[in-house]
């Protein structure tokens, strides 16, 4: 991953610094990915990296395909609303319990 210097964006309504410009490889790429959505971990590991690891050429011997390019970009939109939703996901849960 290359990194630029980070700016604010707001993104599905998460206000966060961007992490830069994620390279899989030579064709294919992501920008403006909030930084908090590319830190975020489940059971210990960073989700959106570990998908990728396992989509590189050399262990698929072929290039990402376009709908799976597309499955990541739905993935870090996902994360991130699951970021801006989390202190009322909070208080929802709090209030039921």
């Amino acid at each position: 991953m290359k990194r630029r210097s980070p700016a604010i964006t707001s993104f599905s309504g998460l206000r966060a610094k961007l992490c830069g410009v994620i390279h899989l490889n030579a064709t294919t790429r992501w920008k403006d990915v909030p930084e908090p959505v590319w830190n975020y971990t489940l059971g210990g590991y960073q989700v959106l990296k570990k998908w990728l690891s396992y989509r590189e050429s050399a262990l698929l011997g072929r290039p990402l395909t376009s709908d799976e390019a597309q499955h990541f970009t739905h993935h870090v939109r996902r994360i991130a609303s699951i970021l801006a939703l989390h202190e009322k996901l909070d208080a929802h849960y709090g209030a039921s319990v």
